[in-house]
Parts: C-alpha cells; structure tokens; sequence
C-alpha cells in the first residue's frame, strides 16, 4: 500500500474513532428531548410543519397505564390549557374556552402520534377540525413531545412560545381550544392543541 492510502486509513480510523467518543458523549448527557411543530389555517385546514388512522380516545378516558406509569392526563391537558391562557392574558388577549369536542379530537392525534400510527406532526389536521362539528373561520394547531423532564408541560409550552410560528398560533385571533396529551412506552408525551375561531 502507498503512503497516501496508509493515510487514508489512519484518518478513517481517527475519525471512527471519534465519531464514536462524540456520539457516547451526547447519547450521556442528554436527559431531555422536546420537538415541536406548529400549523394554521385560515378557513382552508392544510396544516405544515414548522422547522425546527385511528385508534379512538374516549373523551372521558382521562388516564391510562403504560409501561407500568400512570399518568394524569387531564392534569397535564388543564395545565397546558391555563398556561396558554395565562401568557394570553399577559397580553390583554382574551381568554381561549375549552371546548370538549376540540379535547376530543386534541387527544386522538396525540394517542396517535404516541402510539406511532401517525407521524409526529399535523397528519389528518383538516379531518380533526371537521369531526369537532364546530363552523369555523379559522383554525390552527401546535403539536410537541418531550421525554425526561420533571415538569412536561411548561417544557412544551415555553417551547411554543419561544417559536415564532407556535406563539403567532397561540396569540391569534381565536376563541375556542382544545388539548389533548398521549404518553408512550418510552416516556415520551405528546401535546396537541388545536385553536379555533368560530
């Protein structure tokens, strides 16, 4: 082998190597993880991503058991819910009304996302806006997930709220909003909240 394919091979194995130290390092020091994506629509319901079908949730069911943890979905939703509210009145925007049919399908997408039979995101927003029954004028939705964190919702919503197109979600012009929370077996939470203006 010539000199320059013995150097190759040396800085291949380097950066193996390395490679290698990098990713065991971040996979160590990573505790938490949160995504986020955001969607609107005014009177059409075509939802997008933000940089950065069907198993149905009774909307009374507002716990279940996974992995051997039980979670308070209801308390972590009416969190959600008064702190959206609580940064709106910050504002002298008026309050959101939660609306049990937006809950509803809020929940659905988010036991979806959780369970992987949509991907994280807006899949099926136009289909959630119709089957809440409401006429609207406008519609939009924020989605996050997160895993590892002591406090899941104000993760979520300082998330949102530190992402120009989330906060435009939350500060718009909107009356009504739904909040639904779903956790998988690897402790991820998902959040969907679904803002409407009748």
């Amino acid at each position: 082998m010539n000199q320059n394919g013995s150097n190759y091979n040396r800085l291949s194995n380097q950066f193996i190597k390395a490679f290698s130290m990098i990713s065991n390092n971040i996979f160590g020091i990573v505790v938490g993880i949160i995504v986020l994506a955001s969607g609107a629509s005014a009177i059409s319901a075509t939802a997008q991503d933000s940089t950065y079908d069907s198993l149905q949730v009774s909307s009374s069911s507002r716990s279940y058991q996974v992995a051997q943890t039980t979670i308070d979905t209801a308390a972590l939703e009416a969190s959600t819910f008064q702190q959206i509210n609580q940064y709106r009145a910050s504002l002298g925007l008026p309050a959101l009304a939660r609306n049990s049919s937006i809950d509803a399908q809020a929940r659905i997408h988010s036991q979806n996302m959780a369970s992987g039979q949509v991907a994280f995101g807006h899949q099926g927003f136009a289909t959630r806006i119709q089957a809440t029954g409401i006429a609207y004028r406008a519609a939009a939705e924020n989605v996050a997930k997160n895993r590892g964190y002591s406090d899941p919702v104000a993760v979520a919503v300082r998330g949102w709220l530190n992402s120009p197109g989330h906060l435009a979600n939350i500060k718009g012009n909107y009356n009504l909003t739904g909040v639904g929370v779903a956790r998988n077996s690897r402790g991820e939470i998902y959040f969907t909240q679904i803002f409407i203006r009748k």
